[in-house]
């Protein structure tokens, strides 16, 4: 593996295990399974909505694509989601996918990263299925904090 293949790989890795996921985490320890399903109206996504989203398009992205092992998805169903599942499964459920998604990531190659797999619909390399799946996180995970800290009565402090 040459060195920007190990570096995108252990970055990637670190950017899901050690920044945003944890930063999720400290969202909800401060919110009661009432609140990550608050949505501040029909058409907006609650908390749970983002887990599930969050969860389905890591498991997506690059346990079915980078890793080529499929993984039925229900989409619509993450964002449809009304019933309240409960923090603790949430978060378990999203920890063992990325936990599963990092330890692909370890097995990828320079290759590898630019191999093009199917994706859907269209065709993508695996090197923009990952690039993809950590900046997807990225953006979700910005949006749960600024969710929790309307909600929370705690200040929520994060570490850039």
């Amino acid at each position: 593996m040459n060195n920007i293949t190990e570096q995108f790989i252990a970055e990637s890795r670190t950017f899901l295990l050690s920044d945003y996921l944890p930063k999720v985490e400290s969202c909800l320890e401060r919110l009661t399974d009432e609140e990550i399903w608050w949505r501040p109206n029909e058409e907006s996504n609650s908390i749970g909505n983002l887990l599930m989203h969050l969860e389905g398009s890591t498991r997506n992205w690059i346990i079915s694509v980078a890793g080529e092992s499929y993984s039925p998805r229900n989409r619509q169903q993450e964002f449809d989601e009304r019933k309240h599942i409960p923090k603790v499964e949430l978060l378990g459920k999203l920890r063992r996918t990325v936990t599963e998604g990092a330890t692909i990531l370890t097995g990828i190659d320079a290759d590898q990263l630019l191999q093009k797999r199917p994706a859907g619909s269209e065709e993508v390399t695996v090197l923009w299925a990952i690039y993809h799946a950590v900046e997807h996180f990225a953006m979700h995970t910005g949006q749960i904090i600024m969710l929790a800290k309307m909600l929370s009565k705690e200040r929520i402090r994060l570490s850039d």
